[in-house]
């Protein structure tokens, strides 16, 4: 699939020593890796020095312990550059997730974050060294204590649901998450039976604000006087942004600063303090090549789509930076163009518009960047369209 000349590979001594293992072909740029193709799929990008960059920035500057949310990209270079790079927690959500950070990083500490899990899963969790589970019912509780034989070493998160409003993208209130009312009781429930007991939420996908971050914790602070219950720990959830097209958000210290806010306002500073990045650590850190197969008007159609890496393009009108890749010289004058995908499906389409050279056409290559979150990740294989063709870009 890749036949690179020694001098399109990035030489061995160019390569930091945690990027040896991941069995990844590695070039020094984008146009390196494009030259050595020869497939007929899409092309997806790592970028291992801002996955690097972005995890130190976390593990610097959020005020407590950083989780990685695995579901954001679980590839096995993304679990080994966050390790690498001083990334100790990961959060999981499936068996599959759990068998793939302890692959790739087997002395991992791992959360059980999802509120509803199968029993299957809580077993092989704990079986796994899991040791942390989240909740957000009696019902839940009730099968982690019995999936665990009432093990005595679990430390238990309660799972809230927090009052419709925010600025999230996407709000996540609905599906999961205990109400003020009910979490009164499930604390005061867990309370004799967790050797450790947690709160955790979640403001939303992509937070445009940081200040609902203390508004979520005034939330807390409210609840836990309400319970007149001790916790040990404080899980501020994920929701932190990448800097999309038309989504702009604050530097990603005011969010630290503010959460550190909130925590000295109502009287936190002491508990353990976790959050959960996923986009943010890998959003920007990924990207996908996708080839032009014909121009019509100003539809391109591409090999690779909605079905692929560009659900959040299709589904939610996301317009994501994007760069044309051709040797040579390329117009000047840009225009809006939209994308389809490769199957036969309608709905496989992405409106953009996206900026382009005036002149894209047939076979050139298009990178639609910051995919490295929920773009890889929720690529299928629908209609016999797929891409096993990673990379990682050094330069």
């Amino acid at each position: 699939m890749f036949n690179p000349t020694p001098s399109r590979l990035a030489q061995p001594a160019l390569l930091p020593d945690y990027d040896r293992p991941f069995g990844l072909p590695a070039f020094n740029s984008v146009e390196d890796a494009i030259r050595s193709y020869d497939g007929d799929d899409a092309i997806y990008v790592l970028y291992p020095k801002r996955i690097e960059a972005a995890a130190r920035m976390f593990l610097s500057g959020f005020p407590g312990k950083s989780i990685y949310a695995v579901k954001a990209n679980p590839h096995p270079a993304v679990l080994k550059t966050l390790w690498a790079t001083g990334m100790r927690g990961f959060d999981v959500a499936s068996i599959r997730e759990i068998d793939q950070v302890r692959a790739a990083c087997p002395d991992a500490e791992l959360y059980l974050m999802h509120p509803v899990k199968s029993r299957r899963t809580i077993r092989h969790a704990y079986e796994a060294g899991v040791r942390h589970f989240a909740f957000d019912c009696a019902a839940e509780l009730g099968k982690i204590l019995v999936e665990t034989n009432d093990a005595a070493d679990l430390h238990l998160h309660l799972r809230l649901a927090l009052p419709v409003g925010g600025s999230a993208s996407m709000p996540l209130e609905g599906k999961y998450g205990a109400t003020y009312r009910d979490a009164v009781d499930l604390l005061r429930a867990a309370r004799p039976v967790a050797a450790k007991l947690g709160v955790c939420f979640h403001v939303g996908s992509q937070c445009m604000d940081p200040a609902d971050y203390i508004r979520a914790l005034s939330y807390v602070h409210g609840l836990l006087e309400t319970a007149d219950i001790q916790i040990n720990s404080l899980d501020c959830g994920g929701g932190f942004p990448v800097a999309y097209p038309g989504l702009t958000p604050p530097p990603m210290q005011a969010y630290f600063n503010r959460i550190q806010k909130g925590l000295k306002m109502f009287g936190f500073e002491n508990l353990e303090i976790i959050g959960e990045p996923g986009r943010a650590l890998c959003g920007e850190g990924g990207s996908t090549l996708a080839r032009v197969e014909l121009r019509k008007g100003q539809d391109l159609y591409l090999n690779e789509g909605s079905y692929g890496s560009l659900f959040d393009a299709a589904q939610c009108g996301w317009k994501y930076p994007v760069k044309l890749h051709r040797p040579g010289e390329v117009s000047e004058q840009n225009e809006g163009f939209r994308f389809f995908g490769p199957t036969c499906d309608s709905l496989d389409k992405m409106a953009g518009p996206f900026q382009l050279p005036a002149d894209t056409r047939e076979g050139d290559w298009i990178e639609i960047c910051h995919l490295g979150a929920y773009g890889q990740a929720l690529a299928t294989n629908f209609n016999g369209f797929q891409s096993e063709a990673t990379v990682a870009v050094i330069g």
